[in-house]
């Protein structure tokens, strides 16, 4: 066999098996904070049914963890920003956090759960907390090291602390003026000091949505991946989408401060569907299938050709009506399926199919509406609708909503059915002073949907084990 042939072949083969797994690279944010969210055993199904392989959870309640013990996702667990204090301040309690929530999980031989990282808080830099957090975010991360260490994890198990995007600042459009937050300079040494010597990756949040709606100079087009959108210098270099240009700025941040070469996580990214102008389904997909191909290309950045994020972390699974909307309406519509496991639109996330495979065998409450009764007098009904809004989720009725643009009374009966069935459609839940009417015709609109919600009696074991692991949680807290 001639050289160039046997060349050849090894450059063949040495490709096939060296090209990096977008699959492997690609997970997905599963939070919890649902009425009623569908069954863990029901999502990691989900999960698996569409070939995602990587889980980032936002705390480490038991059913979850039992129910992707044995799956083969890699899981990432979360510590809830309220035991930061904690964890900070006793070892022994990072012991027992580690030994209650990771060892129990990864010790059980062909049924363990394959966690990968421990993300210490979710987002504790975040500028609207303040500094409430930042005493003792590294001392957790700390003590939570010395725990894996302890318990001979560390090798397998590594320690991160998810950062927002608003960990950086800008002065100018200048390179040179970007830089750490001030109050956050010192703090982001010592991590990233952390994160150094033991390994662990830089995981931060990228949302390019939230950069469209608060940077003038960032258009749509620029947003969404489109070859038409007007390209932005950023340090001497020419960017075509947003993606790259705030993954580069991390770098430039970093690099700034001696860590050039740190391992960059991309720990949340997505597209809202719902609750404010642009984020709609259409959108959502445009924006994701420009992801998926930009990463499926290998392309990298200006500032890291050829390096793609090690990983990505969509944000998020599924949507989740109990999420704070104190950054906007649309916290709460970040899924790329509906609270109830159905894909909002096709996207290849590296399953080898164009569109998503919906939850299977989904049971839910009875096909009963709460609408207003047109009958009575309707003088008080606005004021009976923002009582209930503000125990559900009316946010698909805000401004460039799904159903902002339904008239009266017809958004009266929105709120009152939103309130119903996060009532597990109990009578007294469609009473509001006599004004409203429990139907079995979906008064559904166009594009506004009336939901009607997951079975109750499943919910109801679902907050039974979440009020169950709350308390365990303060028990802990104080001990």
């Amino acid at each position: 066999m001639s050289t160039t042939v046997s060349s050849f072949i090894f450059f063949f083969f040495f490709t096939i098996f060296n090209i990096p797994s977008v699959s492997e690279a690609i997970g997905v944010n599963w939070g919890t904070m649902a009425s009623h969210p569908l069954s863990p055993v029901k999502v990691v199904k989900l999960l698996k049914s569409n070939n995602i392989n990587k889980v980032k959870l936002f705390d480490a309640k038991p059913d979850v963890l039992q129910a992707l013990s044995g799956s083969n996702i890699g899981v990432t667990v979360g510590v809830p920003n309220v035991m930061l204090k904690s964890l900070n301040s006793s070892r022994k309690a990072a012991d027992s956090w580690v030994h209650d929530n990771v060892t129990r999980y990864v010790s059980n031989g062909g049924g363990a759960a394959k966690i990968e990282y421990v993300a210490i808080g979710d987002e504790p830099f975040l500028k609207s907390y303040g500094e409430q957090f930042h005493p003792f975010t590294i001392g957790a991360a700390m003590n939570i090291q010395a725990a894996l260490k302890k318990a001979k994890l560390d090798n397998k198990v590594k320690v991160v602390v998810p950062c927002s995007f608003d960990s950086f600042e800008s002065r100018s459009n200048s390179s040179t003026e970007v830089h750490f937050r001030s109050d956050l300079n010192k703090t982001m040494i010592e991590l990233l000091t952390f994160l150094d010597k033991h390994g662990s990756p830089f995981f931060v949040t990228i949302s390019p949505f939230v950069t469209f709606l608060e940077t003038k100079n960032i258009s749509l087009d620029f947003s969404l991946f489109k070859e038409t959108a007007r390209p932005h210098k950023f340090s001497r270099k020419t960017y075509k989408n947003s993606f790259d240009l705030s993954y580069d700025t991390v770098i430039t941040v970093l690099s700034k401060v001696g860590f050039s070469n740190m391992e960059i996580v991309v720990s949340k990214i997505g597209w809202p569907t719902d609750g404010a102008a642009n984020a709609t389904s259409y959108l959502a997909e445009t924006f994701m299938k420009g992801l998926m191909n930009h990463l499926h290309s290998s392309s990298g950045t200006p500032l890291r050709p050829h390096q793609p994020p090690h990983e990505t972390y969509i944000y998020s699974l599924l949507d989740e009506d109990q999420r704070s909307i104190t950054a906007g309406n649309f916290e709460r519509h970040w899924g790329l399926f509906t609270f109830d496991g159905q894909a909002k639109y096709h996207v290849d996330l590296g399953q080898g199919s164009k569109s998503l495979v919906n939850a299977e065998n989904v049971e839910y409450l009875s096909s009963k509406w709460c609408v207003v009764n047109n009958n009575e007098d309707l003088s008080n009904a606005t004021a009976k609708a923002l009582e209930a809004c503000a125990n559900a989720d009316c946010t698909a009725l805000s401004s460039g909503g799904s159903c902002f643009n339904i008239t009266w009374p017809s958004n009266i009966s929105y709120a009152f059915n939103s309130y119903y069935q996060q009532h597990d459609q109990k009578a007294e839940s469609c009473d509001f002073g006599g004004l409203g009417l429990i139907t079995t015709v979906d008064p559904s609109l166009d594009h506004c949907r009336f939901p009607i919600e997951i079975n109750t009696s499943h919910a109801e074991i679902y907050r039974v084990c979440s009020f169950l692991w709350m308390i365990l949680l303060v028990i802990t807290l104080l001990v």
